[in-house]
């Protein structure tokens, strides 16, 4: 049987971690998977729905039967395109608690680990390295300071024509990270075998750069 490549790439909001799998992929010509999406799909549709973020067992019937599919960097829940609608900023207030109810993290798990098993994949997330693909050889983990995290979400929002104050995303990027490492199920903690790479001083080509170096020399 041939093994096939499995990269796992974790680390906190605004990191930089989707943008950086994204080329990866791109460069490596292996499919790329953005977990974070399928948990803002998952929240679209509970907010949506209007279900209250305690209620667990509605939220599990609602996401037992969610349908959600990702081709080509577009994002579909029940058919419909929501690539946009999922980056709004209520869902990535409300993001973080829909990702740590059990059942929601069990059911998305299930499907990344289906997807990984059928190809080549570099997925980033959470609890990828930890948890998802955890026999990966593969790991890395990406950080940066809250302050040079909250800039990079201010600058997208502000490119995007949003009008924000960066003073309340440093709070909500503080209060996701907090949710994030402090969840019971599987929560952000780098994997002990996971390459740390901290991207407060780097641009993105030289993190790229510096994990497919580092992929060669673990598959060598």
């Amino acid at each position: 049987m041939v093994n096939m490549l499995k990269i796992a790439i974790d680390g906190p909001a605004g990191s930089g971690k989707s943008t950086v799998s994204k080329i990866i992929a791109e460069k490596l010509n292996i499919n790329y998977l953005d977990t974070g999406a399928m948990y803002r799909m998952c929240t679209l549709k509970i907010l949506n729905k209007n279900i209250n973020l305690d209620d667990e067992n509605k939220i599990t019937e609602i996401i037992d039967k969610i349908d959600i599919k990702m081709e080509n960097n577009v994002f579909y829940l029940d058919n419909k395109d929501v690539s946009e609608q999922i980056r709004d900023e209520k869902i990535s207030k409300n993001v973080s608690k829909v990702a740590a109810i059990k059942f929601v993290r069990e059911k998305m798990v299930d499907i990344q680990r289906e997807i990984a098993s059928n190809a080549d994949v570099i997925m980033d997330g959470r609890d990828i390295g930890t948890h998802v693909l955890k026999e990966s050889k593969n790991k890395f983990f990406l950080n940066a300071s809250i302050e040079v995290r909250a800039l990079r979400r201010y600058e997208e929002l502000i490119n995007k024509g949003v009008n924000v104050i960066k003073e309340e995303i440093i709070k909500d990027i503080a209060k996701r990270d907090k949710l994030d490492s402090e969840r019971e199920f599987f929560p952000l903690i780098k994997a002990d075998d996971a390459v740390e790479i901290d991207t407060s001083g780097l641009n993105i080509n030289e993190v790229v750069d510096l994990i497919i170096s580092k992929i060669g020399e673990k598959n060598d």
